[in-house]
């Protein structure tokens, strides 16, 4: 026996270096080929390929940890079988003689964006809505319940943050005065959203009867809020008739006149006409991934389809339509072909407010090359950032965009939680989305694009509003900061990709 053990013991002596060796040949096979063959930049590739091979082991236990992005596959594995829910809007799609009356031939730069966009969303632009900006809580949530006070058969609603403050609990008084009066009610807040405020409103909720749920609970601390898959969307949508979306959550710092201790601008904006269904539709998506209820579909027969069938009929002049978008989408990032289209498309000016201004090469390049076709390009971030990483990061970025002729503007307080982008006066998009990778590939998020010319015109005025009061950020300034705040805000930006 021991004579065995022993000869075992000097053959593993010999061969042990071998075995290892091989093991460490087929680990670095195996993380090179995946990097090769997932990894779409070049250049992350390359570098990913070096350090595998450079730093044996290390470099593949680096990229198994870092290299992967498990953020997509997890949202595709989540869900995977969603449910679809289409409404029939053919009646409201708009006809080509409309589509060149309001944007232009079919050769016109915003023809060719509304084509895009067609392509990207897989959606048809609808006519006969009616869009109504509101300028932040004060504006909106007063409309917002009255809607939901006057609903007569069915409120969806979805938010990112929904404290259990004064104006959240008004909110909650109202949805469970709707449950009482026989109105179906669905609350979806997001699971790291849902916990900004102890004790949660999902307990208010829950007993007072209105049925709600959290997107994707987590154990992650109570405040965290550099999570990735997080609900981002603001959707409130009433009898399948009105709907809300924009930036706002539901909470006191968004009510200016309450005086509330961190008070937050923000713009939010009320939808009437075919483009309600759009957001009615990524609702019930939701709904039905988060709870299992399905409340629409072909399948569905009854009251509850009666309930949330949205409400076609015409409610004014302009186009618009409904972009979702996700980590579960088969191409990630598509907004960026969207935000690229449009500055492509752009021929006198694009402006833009945005919280958080974290763009990847490509986009801070289309922003260059309008700005170098003679576009004028405004950006305006706030002076000062809620989140003080994400602040830091998008200064030592700034420089991309300031080297080439955009004007960065930096609006005074209240922190602007504002997210905007008007083209030429002439388009524009609103929504949950910002100019970060987490908005744009991280975190499921809601726009919605419009070729209303009087909406944009709008939108552009308040923005120039906004300029007139901001104070404009150079290339000086940002280049004259000093070495520890530049090292400071350098180490940030390493970061960007996930903050």
């Amino acid at each position: 026996m021991e004579a065995t053990f022993e000869t075992a013991w000097r053959w593993w002596l010999v061969l042990w270096p071998h075995v290892l060796g091989t093991s460490i040949l087929a680990i670095n096979l195996v993380a090179s080929a995946h990097a090769i063959l997932v990894k779409r930049d070049t250049r992350s590739t390359i570098g990913w390929v070096g350090l595998i091979w450079l730093s044996p082991v290390f470099g593949a236990i680096a990229y198994s940890v870092f290299g992967v992005n498990r953020i997509r596959s997890r949202a595709s594995q989540l869900r995977a079988g969603l449910i679809t829910v289409t409404h029939e809007l053919r009646d409201a799609v708009a006809a080509p003689d409309r589509l060149r009356e309001a944007i232009g031939t079919a050769s016109a730069p915003l023809r060719s964006l509304e084509r895009l966009v067609r392509n990207v969303t897989g959606r048809d632009l609808c006519d006969g809505n009616r869009i109504e900006p509101l300028d932040g809580g004060d504006q909106a949530y007063p409309r917002m319940l009255d809607a939901i006070t006057g609903a007569k058969q069915s409120i969806g609603m979805a938010s990112y943050i929904f404290d259990n403050d004064p104006t959240g609990r008004i909110f909650a008084d109202a949805l469970a005065a709707a449950v009482k009066r026989g109105v179906e009610v669905r609350v979806l807040i997001d699971g790291i959203g849902s916990s900004y405020t102890w004790p949660s409103i999902v307990g208010r909720l829950a007993k007072a009867g209105v049925r709600v749920d959290r997107f994707l609970p987590t154990s992650v601390p109570i405040y965290f809020p550099y999570a990735n898959l997080r609900n981002h969307r603001k959707i409130l949508v009433v009898d399948g008739e009105v709907g809300f979306t924009g930036g706002l959550n539901i909470r006191d710092g968004c009510w200016l006149s309450h005086k509330p201790r961190h008070p937050v601008r923000d713009m939010h904006f009320e939808l009437r006409g075919p483009v309600v269904a759009h957001l009615l539709e990524v609702f019930l998506e939701d709904w039905s991934f988060a709870t299992g209820e399905v409340l629409a579909g072909d399948h569905i027969d009854g009251y509850f389809r009666a309930a949330w069938r949205p409400q076609i009929a015409p409610a004014g002049t302009g186009l618009a339509r409904g972009i979702r978008y996700g980590p579960d989408d088969q191409n990630v990032g598509q907004i960026k072909l969207v935000l690229v289209g449009a500055l492509a498309a752009a021929q006198k000016s694009v402006r833009l407010m945005t919280p958080y201004f974290l763009p990847d090469d490509a986009v801070c390049q289309a922003l260059d090359v309008a700005a170098m076709r003679g576009v004028r390009v405004d950006i305006v971030l706030p002076g000062h950032n809620n989140l003080e990483l994400v602040g830091w990061a998008s200064t030592a970025m700034l420089w991309q965009v300031l080297g080439r002729g955009c004007n960065v503007w930096m609006s005074p307080p209240p922190f602007d939680h504002t997210k905007l982008m008007v083209v030429d006066g002439a388009w524009a998009m609103l929504g949950s989305g910002n100019w970060d990778e987490r908005s744009m590939r991280l975190n499921f998020e809601f726009n919605v694009e419009t070729y209303d010319r009087d909406l944009a015109a709008r939108l552009d005025a308040h923005i120039e509003g906004v300029i007139a009061r901001s104070t404009p950020r150079t290339l000086a300034d940002v280049d004259g900061r000093s070495l520890p705040v530049r090292l400071r805000d350098g180490i940030a930006r390493l970061f960007s990709p996930y903050l």
